[in-house]
């Protein structure tokens, strides 16, 4: 029986760069962090950065998999993370309920904060 996301791993080339935006950025707490790999609390899962030799580059198709961030107020954070230079390519919003606003990491990878009401 899957009882529910233990983790989620993304790939990149640069975790110099892109760690210290989940870090400092987005304000995740490290529990592990190397040289080549790093994880961090993100609520009941863990979000793991990891170097891959086959990963090259910004994403190349950064709508294929989006990282849904739960947040108690989408516009706060929304002015925060836009305030430390993250770019966003929707501003909050509601949708079907929801209150969403869409943001690319430093690799291309999009990102979701989402407001549960």
């Amino acid at each position: 029986m899957i009882k529910g996301v233990h983790s989620v791993l993304i790939h990149t080339e640069d975790l110099k760069n892109l760690a210290p935006f989940y870090r400092d950025i987005i304000g995740f707490k490290p529990t592990m962090e190397g040289e080549d790999f790093a994880v961090f609390e993100a609520g009941a899962a863990q979000l793991a950065l990891g170097v891959h030799s086959e990963v090259n580059g910004r994403s190349k198709d950064p709508n294929r998999v989006m990282v849904d961030l739960e947040v108690d107020d989408c516009k706060a954070e929304y002015d925060r993370l836009k305030a430390k230079g993250v770019e966003f390519i929707r501003e909050p919003s509601l949708d079907e309920g929801f209150v969403v606003a869409t943001l690319l990491d430093p690799d291309g990878n999009t990102l979701q904060l989402f407001q549960v009401p």
